[in-house]
């Protein structure tokens, strides 16, 4: 209510207009810093900043790869405690992380921003919102069943894994391919183009709904919805002050309708609202009465039950296909380090960055090989690049320990006496090897061989020709008691097409049940 005098006739003061929290730019300042922070983490990956930089920091705060990892392997690292203060920090002051440190977040917000005089219509119509932004609860609950039943799927959608694989077996390579090379090799990735087409695709989406990814999609962001129901600040309006403007709705982040009935799970704490109100009625104060029960998590029992069943039902599917955990295929090369298969299936959060700081680009992400579970799981392809004997990145950067960390000499590839760690075997393809096949000369792949000794050795032979004369040649065999499965014979054949050396998982020493020979009373599948 109003007097004559336009002043609110409770007699509440009229304040000023504006934010009285803090200015827009504060939080456009600490969305810059944490996005150009990422962005630093995510370079310092491909060289030795990883063993003196804190490149893994994000993964770390996110409480949706602590909540799967504790889920599917019933464990947790130290390094990702640091979650609980992202859930302390969501109970103190809602969705803050979604509006201030998430640099996919700030991606979309900068997108929505660029686009905005793009949408036609009234910004309060437009903002509004929509029930299928529900849909990100339940596929939080369907990845939670999931990663309770063994499998870590969680990591395909959580937005921290989609920008670093995104980032870095796609679009950062696009972008190097138009650059300058400098005499290096270009970095290729497997289904780069799917892979980009998908991050791009969610970033165009905002040219019509403003943050849909943040507002439909998310995992994260409705894991941090259900934390904010109980947070102790959050939005008010004050409804003698308030005149239904709707401006508070023009700019709104999250579609939490301030001007109507408050969704505390979706707010993103942006404060645009606050900002945006010329009668100063919207405030973020604490312990402000709840407009919607459950914070605006409106979801019914049988929606729940049914994702629930969804995500129960993703194993054993995945498992029935082939390559899966149970039997992985011939070529899921698994990095060194790597755990037995079915704990890294339950640690992988398909982030990529082994993919993206292996230097030769050996790593590349599982499209199929893996099974449906493995999907975007690193395995090495060997004609695409080796595993360098002295590098050990991958374990690095690894933010859920899938990958051990390792020293050079825990590898063993180049240390006569260690034992070392076995990635996998190569196989002479003798059809296709020039020495057995053509009868001409090569011994490139036991001139490359790094373990020592070599586990290539040759055979002087004298072969006929087909006009009767003697060839010399020097035909390569394989010492499998030697062979480390590094891959660097495979990637320097000079046959073109199929290498005439190839490596395949059978011999890892990560699995007894990989061993060179089936064991007595066992068939192939």
């Amino acid at each position: 209510m109003r007097g004559r005098d336009g002043t609110p006739a409770s007699g509440h003061e009229r304040p000023a207009a504006g934010s009285r929290y803090a200015p827009r730019w504060v939080r456009i300042a600490y969305q810059a810093f944490f996005l150009l922070l990422f962005l630093a983490s995510f370079l310092a990956m491909t060289d030795e900043g990883v063993r003196r930089l804190p490149v893994r920091w994000l993964f770390h705060l996110d409480p949706l790869t602590a909540l799967g990892m504790m889920l599917s392997s019933w464990t947790l690292t130290p390094a990702l405690l640091w979650a609980l203060a992202i859930v302390g920090l969501t109970v103190v002051s809602g969705r803050s992380f979604c509006g201030w440190v998430c640099p996919v977040g700030t991606l979309h917000h900068v997108v929505s921003r660029a686009t905005r005089r793009m949408r036609r219509g009234p910004p309060a119509r437009i903002n509004r919102w929509r029930p299928h932004f529900r849909l990100k609860y339940l596929l939080l609950v369907a990845l939670a069943v999931a990663a309770l039943a063994g499998t870590l799927l969680s990591g395909l959608l959580d937005p921290i894994s989609l920008a670093t694989r995104s980032l870095g077996s796609s679009l950062g390579a696009a972008l190097a391919t138009a650059l300058p090379d400098g005499g290096f090799r270009p970095r290729l990735f497997r289904a780069a183009w799917a892979t980009g087409a998908i991050f791009v695709g969610l970033l165009a989406v905002n040219r019509w709904i403003v943050r849909w990814w943040c507002r439909a999609i998310c995992p994260l962001g409705a894991l941090l919805g259900w934390a904010a129901r109980v947070s102790v600040y959050r939005i008010h309006v004050d409804p003698e002050l308030c005149t239904h403007c709707n401006l508070c709705a023009a700019d709104c982040q999250g579609a939490d309708e301030p001007f109507a009935k408050h969704r505390v799970s979706e707010c993103h704490v942006c404060l645009n609202c606050v900002a945006a109100c010329p009668e100063g009625a919207v405030s973020f104060r604490p312990f402000a009465p709840p407009a919607l029960p459950a914070g605006g998590v409106d979801l019914g029992r049988r929606q729940v039950v049914g994702a629930g069943l969804a995500g129960a039902a993703l194993l054993p599917l995945a498992r029935a296909s082939a390559g899966s955990a149970s039997s992985p295929g011939p070529l899921a090369i698994r990095p060194p380090g790597a755990r037995r298969e079915e704990e890294f299936l339950a640690r992988c959060v398909r982030c990529g960055a082994c993919v993206h700081a292996c230097p030769t680009s050996a790593l590349q992400p599982a499209m199929g090989e893996a099974g449906p579970e493995g999907l975007y799981t690193p395995i090495l392809v060997p004609r695409r690049g080796w595993c360098e004997p002295s590098c050990t990145l991958c374990g690095y950067v690894c933010p859920t320990g899938a990958i051990r960390p390792l020293l050079p000499e825990e590898k063993g590839w180049t240390r006569p006496e260690a034992e070392g760690i076995r990635i996998g075997t190569a196989f002479f393809d003798l059809g296709r090897c020039l020495p057995w096949g053509p009868a001409i000369p090569c011994i490139v792949c036991q001139e490359v061989c790094p373990t020592s000794p070599k586990a290539i050795w040759l055979e002087p032979v004298e072969v006929p020709a087909r006009d009767g004369r003697l060839v010399r040649l020097q035909r390569p065999h394989m010492d499998p008691a030697r062979c480390v499965g590094c891959g660097l014979c495979e990637a320097k054949c000079p046959v073109s097409d199929l290498a005439a050396v190839r490596v395949t998982r059978v011999g890892e020493s990560r699995a007894r049940e990989s061993s060179l020979t089936l064991p007595l009373g066992r068939t192939l599948s």
